[in-house]
């Protein structure tokens, strides 16, 4: 083991990196304006209404149920979600619950509500949907068809370093973090707690997932370069950060 590597990777769990912040030098303190909470798209763009209705009507099961229940699950069934389950899943993930002003606050918690994650969708067999990847806009609630190619599910096991599983699900959901949402207010105090947002927006889903009878396993292995460029990220300014399939029992 390489003690000094360990021990940098220990500081990053810790909040000491706080003590060497000048947080009135922050771009939020200087007076730059917001980044987006969204990633902009062209108006063009072919975009898929996601149904809603009231969730606590259609999926009963209890809080202490699915906490107890919850578990990681690699192998999935062929039955396809409807849209309204993935609706549903999106919502539970990273869905707006209320503006004030500027701010957007969701289902899952983050730091200043900042909200760095986005949500892609490799959708291999969900009903109302061609296969392809989609980007999820909890703005308007709405999928984003963001590209269609040959092989999706064998790039995806690839993307994954050949966990087989990940290209096995009705759909599987890839959240990329844009890291300037969270440096603009908290700069280099920023990036553990990214990584912290992704694990909120996990756990959402793993509880989601056992009110439709659904399956997932979280990854957070995976090639990162692979994935950046399947996707069409930059690997500076967005890139992939965590994983998940899902799929009916």
């Amino acid at each position: 083991m390489n003690r000094e590597e360990i021990n940098r990777y220990r500081y990053f769990l810790k909040d000491s990196i706080r003590k060497t912040i000048d947080f009135s030098q922050t771009d939020q303190s200087r007076g730059v304006t917001a980044p987006p909470i969204q990633k902009p798209y062209s108006l063009d763009a072919k975009r898929v209404d996601l149904p809603t209705t009231d969730w606590e009507e259609v999926f009963t099961i209890s809080l202490s149920e699915a906490i107890r229940n919850r578990v990681s699950r690699r192998s999935y069934g062929d039955e396809p979600l409807s849209l309204l389950e993935l609706s549903y899943l999106l919502w539970a993930t990273q869905g707006i619950r209320h503006y004030a002003g500027k701010y957007a606050f969701r289902t899952v918690p983050s730091a200043g509500c900042r909200h760095a994650l986005e949500t892609y969708l490799a959708v291999f067999r969900v009903e109302g949907l061609e296969e392809g990847v989609y980007r999820y806009l909890p703005l308007t609630h709405e999928l984003l068809l963001e590209f269609q190619t040959d092989h999706l599910r064998e790039k995806i096991i690839k993307a994954s370093f050949d966990q087989s599983f990940a290209g096995k699900s009705a759909v599987t959901f890839i959240w990329t973090a844009i890291p300037y949402r969270m440096e603009w207010r908290y700069d280099i105090d920023s990036h553990k707690v990214i990584a912290m947002d992704a694990g909120h927006v996990g756990q959402n889903l793993y509880l989601a997932c056992e009110a439709l009878g659904c399956g997932t396993c979280a990854i957070g292995a995976y090639d990162q370069e692979y994935f950046d460029q399947l996707l069409g990220l930059d690997g500076e300014d967005e890139f992939v950060i965590y994983a998940a399939p899902v799929g009916k029992l």
